[in-house]
């Protein structure tokens, strides 16, 4: 699997929409759903901007369905950027690289799945159910955002779509796997949320001290696989040290 070129496969989907966001940031809104071809644009977008070298432009963010850029508009103005993005939106894009598959390890027992109980009242669904929804999935990595590490996911099957919570819960350990809204995450630090844990990785997605400090890419897939809490400890140690303790292969290679 790669990332789509620019409007390659995609003639069906709605114009991006050019949202001015203050004088210095400007928001290219591509749809208004979780989908992996809106997100394909968002990337495809991203890539064209940085092979292009366009002037004034300081960073870019993607989400799940929009990019934001962020430019000097001494150099450059809002309507002159927006034209320039304009006639890359028609410039196909290659990525001779394919996307990368993480195999994540997870532990769901106790006393990593603490919300377990509590989403199985709400959804009527038993707790090994409940793992093997979660467990069996494929997710892709949308964004990072709203905390350091914190790595939205797509692709949560849609038995497992909990409201989030009216009250948020007591600070997530770092590495909880969350649900909520039909979306999924990975906890990058311990915070409070108003999300639903249903295991833990012992793997840091954030790292300061790790290169790279982003375990993985903004449109890559990830796949947990279960492990007991004794490879947890093991892992987790590992982690502490520094290390990845994570598998990985290329999509789409032999």
């Amino acid at each position: 699997m790669t990332r789509e070129s620019i409007g390659s496969g995609m003639t069906n989907l709605p114009k991006p929409r050019y949202l001015p966001a203050g004088e210095s940031a400007l928001t290219v809104e591509f749809g208004s759903t979780i989908d992996p071809q809106i997100h394909a644009r968002v990337l495809a977008l991203d890539a064209a901007i940085q092979q292009s070298g366009l002037e004034g432009i300081t960073e870019t963010v993607p989400a799940y369905r929009s990019l934001m850029i962020h430019f000097d508009p001494h150099r450059v103005a809002t309507e002159a950027l927006i034209e320039a993005l304009k006639a890359l939106d028609q410039a196909p894009v290659t990525h001779p690289t394919p996307n990368t598959l993480w195999r994540i390890p997870a532990c769901y027992d106790p006393p990593h799945g603490e919300d377990l109980a509590e989403i199985a009242a709400s959804l009527d669904l038993p707790q090994e159910r409940i793992i093997g929804l979660h467990l069996h999935a494929q997710y892709r990595v949308y964004m990072y955002g709203f905390a350091p590490g914190w790595t939205f996911l797509g692709g949560l099957p849609q038995e497992l779509a909990i409201p989030r919570r009216l009250t948020p819960r007591p600070p997530a350990p770092s590495g909880s796997l969350l649900i909520a809204g039909g979306q999924a995450l990975i906890a990058g630090c311990a915070m409070p949320t108003g999300w639903y844990a249903v295991g833990r990785t012992p793997v840091k997605v954030f790292d300061l001290r790790r290169e790279p400090i982003f375990f993985a890419s903004v449109g890559d897939e990830i796949h947990f696989e279960r492990i007991d809490p004794r490879t947890f400890a093991e892992i987790d140690a590992a982690a502490e040290a520094g290390e990845l303790a994570i598998w990985h292969e290329r999509l789409g290679e032999p």
